[in-house]
């Protein structure tokens, strides 16, 4: 697990999970990341999150992944931005994943948001990944 990247391993995790045919993944807790988590639950990419303590006490985000006909919900997920080079974009700027049907994903000044509700609130941000 790499210390520099920790969105990146996020997501990498969930992928591996996915492409493994695992019902469930954990990561370790942070805000950030259970933005991003909540957002693919809401938007119908996982089945369910929640939090838990681990055996060392340490506080994670367990995952259930959704699969869909035995394929899993996330066809593709990628980092857009990653601390090499940040990538910033105005709210007319945001990228439409495959033509509206994935999504991006902000960090906002008002916290982390998909396009379409960074589009209606008029905030642009940081492009941390997109999901399809």
């Amino acid at each position: 697990m790499s210390v520099h990247d920790s969105i990146g391993d996020f997501i990498t995790v969930i992928r591996n999970a996915g492409s493994a045919g695992k019902s469930a993944c954990s990561y370790p807790y942070s805000n950030l990341r259970v933005g991003i988590a909540k957002i693919l639950k809401d938007r119908g990419f996982v089945e369910d999150l929640s939090e838990g303590v681990n055996d060392k006490g340490i506080k994670k985000i367990d995952i259930q992944l959704k699969y869909v006909n035995g394929q899993h919900a996330i066809r593709g997920i990628s980092r857009l931005s990653t601390p090499g080079r940040r990538s910033y974009c105005g709210y007319r700027e945001i990228p439409k994943t495959l033509g509206g049907l994935g999504i991006s994903i902000l960090s906002t000044p008002k916290g982390i948001m998909d396009d379409k509700s960074a589009r209606n609130s008029k905030l642009g941000g940081e492009l941390l990944c997109s999901v399809w």
